[in-house]
């Protein structure tokens, strides 16, 4: 039968909306149920348990592996648990490079938690080519490279990276969550595993939590399902169910915000009060060459400085709009403090080193009136001094 190469915007609606041969109805089921009754004791059936499956998690699981471009995808119960999953298929002995500006969460595991099972890691800046070759050791296994990082936005070359990793004899994981597949395909570029926070834009309406891992080969697909079924940190069905109604709005959601994000990116260059703008979709940005190349969007992310936390403080009182809260990739915009916030694991030298400043902040767009957002901005940036010259750059 001929394959139809859909555009994606079709294959998620093609794969999440599967009418139910049952009763035809449009909407998946949702199987709550923890087992499956048995015809044969000598073979079990395809679902036994419901940890090593679901029909409703596996069209979850199985839509994402198609977006992405892989063999197979799994669904776990958060973000984190999808990253520790993925760490988990290494062994004692065994090293990691990891980009130097990774996420909180991310860097917490590395360092804290990975250790105690005899794994070690080094933080490179990935763009760094030198530096980069001088930190492979015998033992490397992967490089994990999270582009564009949280929260400065810095962008790594994804193929070339890939490239330098196999010619060691490593892997590399990417963590796709800011751009979705939509904007961005890591496999295609390289990559041998690709990771998301489905609690951000994939679902999209902070209302679960859900990470995800894709393949690119079956081999390690197996290795990952058996880390998964043994750990049991599986994506609850219902969450399940909440993730596809999610990925079906997935393409109109991602076009306004990013549009949102854009404009407010490069609006928020021109306000005194801002020292700095970090977003790869701006030509002025450092990262916006690699970016272009690789990906088709600046995203819906963006981060600005405004000098110092007292003019956080003053700014975050002032603003009627966004949330602030942790978080991102939701329909509301949502504000945040990686100092305090996503990033509260490392100490001040680790956040200074990984460009993470006093006066950063971190701004999901969502898809409210652009033009109320810019006016909400404005009154409250009145209520900060002015950008010391020196620090009026965009110094991503």
């Amino acid at each position: 039968m001929h394959k139809i190469n859909y555009d994606d915007s079709t294959k998620i609606i093609k794969d999440t909306v599967r009418p139910d041969p049952a009763t035809g109805a449009a909407n998946s089921p949702v199987y709550l149920s923890s087992t499956f009754a048995q015809q044969d004791p000598t073979k079990l059936g395809k679902y036994d348990y419901a940890r090593s499956g679901n029909p409703t998690r596996d069209q979850v699981e199985e839509s994402i592996a198609h977006l992405e471009g892989g063999s197979r995808g799994f669904a776990f119960a958060t973000g984190m648990a999808a990253i520790s999953a993925a760490f988990l298929s290494l062994h004692q002995g065994d090293h990691i490079i990891v980009t130097k500006d990774v996420y909180g969460g991310t860097f917490r595991l590395v360092t804290q938690l990975l250790p105690n099972y005899g794994i070690s890691h080094t933080f490179v800046d990935l763009n760094d080519k030198e530096a980069l070759e001088a930190a492979y050791q015998e033992n490397t296994k992967v490089v994990y490279a999270e582009t564009p990082s949280n929260p400065t936005l810095t962008v790594v070359d994804l193929a070339a990276i890939a490239q330098s990793a196999h010619a060691h004899g490593a892997l590399l994981f990417a963590d796709n969550t800011f751009m979705t597949p939509l904007y961005q395909k890591p496999l295609e570029l390289g990559a041998d595993l690709v990771l998301h926070s489905a609690t951000k834009f994939l679902s999209g309406h902070s209302d679960i939590l859900a990470g995800l891992v894709v393949t690119k080969d079956d081999k390690l697909g197996e290795e990952i399902y058996f880390i998964q079924n043994a750990m049991g940190a599986t994506l609850g069905v219902s969450d399940c169910w909440l993730l596809l109604r999610g990925l079906k709005t997935l393409k109109v959601r991602m076009k306004a915000e990013t549009e949102g994000a854009t404009e407010l990116a490069g609006w928020l260059e021109q306000q005194s009060a801002v020292a700095g703008v970090h977003y790869p979709g701006l030509r002025s940005d450092p990262n916006y060459a690699i970016q272009s190349k690789q990906a088709a969007s600046g995203g819906a992310v963006l981060s600005f400085d405004v000098g110092s936390e007292e003019n956080v403080r003053t700014l975050v009182q002032h603003l009627r709009l966004p949330l602030f809260s942790v978080s991102l990739g939701a329909v509301e915009t949502i504000l945040s403090y990686p100092c305090t916030m996503s990033h509260a694991e490392l100490d001040a030298g680790e956040q200074e080193a990984s460009g993470i400043t006093p006066g950063l902040l971190r701004l999901s767009v969502g898809i409210e009136d652009l033009e109320d957002l810019k006016a909400d901005f404005k009154q409250a940036l009145a209520f900060l001094p002015a950008a010391d010259q020196e620090r009026q750059v965009n110094y991503s």
